[in-house]
C-alpha cells in the first residue's frame, strides 16, 4: 500500500483512493491492452506542481511511466499537459525538462500549457495532439487519475481514447534506476502569476477538476 500512495497519490486525495483507482490486474490488462492496439502516435500525461524547486514523488512517477511506455515502443510522442497553476511554474514545461534529463529525446516531447484541472489536461491534450497532426492518442497517468478521468473523456473528449495508468509492480522494477536530475527549472517560470487559489474558490476548482471550464475554441477546438 505505501508504495502505491507514493507514486500515485496527492496527500490530499488518499482517503478514498482504493475505491476510485484501478486495481493492480486491470493496469496489467489495460497495459497489455496498450500493447496489441498500440503503438501511439502521442500520450498524453497530466501535470503535477512543481514546488520547492524539485519535482514530487507523483510527477516522478508520471514521468517515468511515460519514459517506460516510449522505450518499450507503446508510445512515439509523449505530450505533458498542465499550466501554472499552484505554483508560479508551468507544470508541463517542468516535466518536460525532467523527461529530457532522464533520456526522452527532446523531438518526441510536447507541451500544452493551458490546463489548469485533470479534465483540461484531458481535452486540451488531445486537441493539441489532434491539431500537431497526431491520431492515435492515449491518456498515461497513475491509476487513480485515469480512472477519475474516465467517464469524462468518454463522453467529453473522444470515447475511443485509450488509457493506460500505471502499472505499480512495473515501477517497483523502475524505481532503483531512477535518477533525480538538476534541471533549469527557471526558465518555466510564470510571470505575473497568481495561485488558482486565490482566483478560485474550493468549490469552483471542485467543478473544475470534475468538468473543467473548457475553452471550446482552443487549439482548433470545435
Amino acid at each position: 500500500m505505501r508504495r502505491i500512495i507514493l507514486f500515485m497519490l496527492p496527500a490530499a486525495v488518499v482517503l478514498g483512493a482504493l475505491s476510485c483507482s484501478y486495481s493492480a490486474k486491470a493496469t496489467r490488462q489495460l497495459l497489455q491492452k496498450a500493447k496489441s492496439s498500440g503503438p501511439f502516435d502521442v500520450i498524453i500525461v497530466p501535470g503535477v506542481p512543481f514546488e520547492n524547486g524539485k519535482w514530487n514523488r507523483t510527477m516522478k512517477g508520471r514521468i517515468y511511466w511515460s519514459k517506460y511506455l516510449f522505450d518499450k515502443g507503446i508510445a512515439k510522442n509523449i505530450m505533458y499537459s498542465g499550466s501554472a497553476v499552484y505554483t508560479a511554474y508551468y507544470e508541463a514545461e517542468i516535466m518536460a525538462m525532467y523527461a529530457k534529463a532522464i533520456g526522452i529525446p527532446a523531438k518526441n516531447i510536447y507541451t500544452e500549457t493551458k490546463a489548469e484541472h485533470s479534465t483540461e489536461n484531458a481535452y486540451y491534450g488531445y486537441k493539441k495532439a489532434q491539431q500537431l497532426g497526431f491520431e492515435h492518442i492515449a491518456l498515461a497517468s497513475d491509476p487513480f487519475q485515469t480512472k477519475l478521468l474516465r467517464r469524462y473523456v468518454r463522453k467529453k473528449v473522444n470515447s475511443e481514447m485509450s488509457f493506460i495508468p500505471m502499472v505499480i509492480d512495473t515501477m517497483k522494477v523502475i524505481e532503483p534506476a531512477m535518477i533525480d536530475p538538476d534541471i533549469k527549472y527557471q526558465e518555466a517560470f510564470k510571470p505575473n502569476f497568481i495561485s488558482i487559489k486565490e482566483r478560485e474558490s474550493f468549490w469552483k476548482r471542485l467543478k473544475g477538476t470534475l468538468r473543467g471550464n473548457i475553452d471550446t475554441t482552443a487549439y482548433g477546438a470545435k
